[in-house]
């Protein structure tokens, strides 16, 4: 019995540890992130950025999405309602953050799209239909042609686009982007400029609703 007691203690100790550890972990990566942000604002919006909602709306939502990043479809929707809850306040901004295998290959045809006037029914295509074209975390480009055939995409301009050096020049910067302000996963949130103290839903709404807060009472 005794050393069942010193192990139950010994095991609750470490799951202290760890908590307390990731805990610390968390606070500090928030920190550096933060200041990172601070020391460089136009990592986090690029000329080419896909927006919505007005240019002069006083809470910016920058988010690193990667299309193949399950949580990222499951935000999605969320977002798109603060936005319709808050027209003219909010403006949302994307960021490329292809961290998943084959991801790169999706993301430029996304950015392919953008330059005929379709990311967005593009992305809102991919991400309802992400169980088709993602396997064991994997994107595979070829199971999203049939996806978004019916967009009205030239698909000749489309595949030219997704090859050309200037979209492999937009990949790469918002890549760089996430490096220089610690983005190390999907999605990651930024609201005018603050990153979440912690991952989750009611975070990012709070730190929206404070930032709106601030925003009304100037």
């Amino acid at each position: 019995m005794k050393q069942k007691t010193l192990f139950i203690i010994a095991f609750a100790s470490l799951v202290l540890a760890f908590v307390f550890g990731a805990l610390i972990y968390t606070a500090e990566k928030n920190q550096e992130s933060s200041q990172r942000a601070e020391a460089n604002p136009s990592s986090l919006v690029r000329m080419h950025s896909p927006t919505l909602g007005p240019a002069g709306a006083p809470v910016v939502i920058v988010e690193f999405l990667d299309p193949a990043c399950g949580t990222c479809r499951t935000f999605y929707p969320a977002v798109k309602e603060m936005l319709a809850d808050n027209p003219d306040q909010i403006r949302l901004v994307l960021r490329y953050a292809p961290f998943h295998q084959g991801s790169d290959q999706v993301v430029a045809l996304m950015e392919a799209a953008r330059r005929q006037g379709q990311f967005w029914p593009v992305l809102e295509t991919l991400l309802a239909n992400q169980n088709q074209w993602v396997q064991n975390h994997t994107a595979q480009i070829a199971r999203v042609w049939p996806l978004v055939e019916g967009l009205g995409l030239d698909r000749d301009k489309l595949q030219a686009d997704m090859a050309s050096p200037e979209v492999a020049a937009v990949v790469a910067q918002d890549l760089e982007d996430a490096q220089t302000l610690n983005v190390t996963k999907t999605p990651e949130f930024f609201v005018n400029g603050k990153p979440l103290p912690s991952f989750g839903y009611q975070q990012l709404k709070d730190l929206v609703d404070n930032a709106l807060s601030e925003a009304r009472s100037r």
